[in-house]
């Protein structure tokens, strides 16, 4: 049928457009984000695109959902705009026609929205957490980058090391900055290296340098030279990835249905019904009134999507928090708003239709 052929055919060239702009916007907010966590000492740098790619994983559930959301809209919206939908019913084609096309468009996105909220998003997370987990394990030496400060995991040390050799573990120009019972302490040296003992206890040593010692804010302070000093390297207890229903695969979420597990689901499932219910909501909204302007729909379609988002959230707490069922939690959220799918088709089908066929 021409018209399905049509109406897929933008479908699709809009979703395309969409999707390039909404995915670069939110990869582009993560790896700023996550570029200043790395500035910051947060993350490592080598962690930074791996951390990028489970990010992207994370969120292109949303993205599709909102991809699928906006391209019917704007591809509709275009067609009552053009006037082309006028054409449409002068041939007899209704406006519940493009349930069809809109349902073969979705279906396929919808499906990879369920794939990547139920198991790729979870993974995503879980593989994540893991990584930051193990570059927050390492002793601060393997933390430690040429030409910037980084503070021990006690907080009670500041390390600054210009370069390294990571074969011998030689380093130079290094500054060591103590905070010991109020009293300051720096330590200098152009040469040093690493050594690991055999009861496995790691000192930096510094070689060749000066300590200077002193309360801060009082002008009396010591100076020493030393020809070795060995500095602690403060080790981190291994630690896992702390438990969390969103870092949970879907078995181990059915397996376990207590109210944090189950608001976890409810809004895991709720992610597919949500982008198929606004695929569909997206034909009542379409219609533009050239007297009432074209950024009417628009504004409305923002403000139903942003309420839906929020209301998936907050049905997500209510269960999490025992106060609202599973089962409830999803009837009344998603089918409230296929109601008001329903009430919307019926408020465009018998108020704007026939004012078109009377001009016939």
């Amino acid at each position: 049928m021409i018209f399905q052929r049509a109406a897929l055919r933008e479908f699709a060239s809009t979703a395309l457009t969409v999707f390039v702009a909404l995915f670069a916007i939110v990869l582009s907010t993560q790896l700023v984000r996550l570029l200043g966590q790395a500035a910051g000492g947060k993350v490592a740098s080598e962690a930074v695109m791996a951390l990028l790619g489970f990010g992207a994983l994370r969120y292109l559930s949303v993205v599709l959902s909102l991809t699928l959301f906006i391209a019917v809209l704007l591809s509709m919206s275009r067609t009552w705009r053009d006037s082309e939908m006028v054409v449409w019913f002068s041939t007899g084609v209704p406006l519940t026609a493009w349930i069809r096309p809109v349902l073969l468009f979705a279906l396929p996105m919808v499906v990879a929205v369920a794939v990547l909220s139920l198991y790729l998003a979870p993974w995503a997370q879980n593989k994540s957490a893991e990584f930051r987990t193990r570059m927050s394990n390492r002793d601060d030496v393997a933390q430690m980058s040429p030409g910037s400060f980084r503070e021990s995991s006690q907080a009670d040390r500041v390390f600054f090391v210009e370069s390294s050799d990571g074969e011998d573990g030689t380093v130079k120009n290094i500054f060591v900055s103590t905070t010991v019972k109020g009293k300051l302490g720096v330590m200098v040296a152009g040469d040093g290296y690493t050594q690991t003992m055999e009861n496995g206890d790691r000192f930096v040593v510094l070689l060749n340098g000066r300590r200077y010692e002193g309360q801060p804010g009082s002008a009396e302070y010591r100076v020493m030279r030393f020809e070795k000093y060995a500095v602690r390297i403060e080790t981190r207890e291994a630690q896992g990835v702390v438990e969390s229903p969103y870092l949970m695969t879907l078995d181990e979420l059915l397996a376990d249905p207590s109210p944090p597990n189950l608001g976890e689901l409810a809004f895991r499932i709720g992610l597919p019904i949500a982008a198929m219910n606004l695929a569909f909501l997206a034909i009542p909204l379409s219609f533009v009134n050239p007297r009432a302007g074209r950024a009417n729909n628009l504004l409305m379609a923002l403000l139903i999507y942003l309420v839906y988002s929020n209301l998936l959230s907050i049905t997500q707490a209510m269960v999490a928090q025992g106060k609202l069922s599973f089962v409830t939690a999803l009837w009344s959220l998603h089918g409230t708003m296929f109601l008001l799918l329903v009430l919307m088709f019926a408020w465009r089908l018998y108020a704007a239709m026939p004012r078109v066929w009377q001009r016939r």
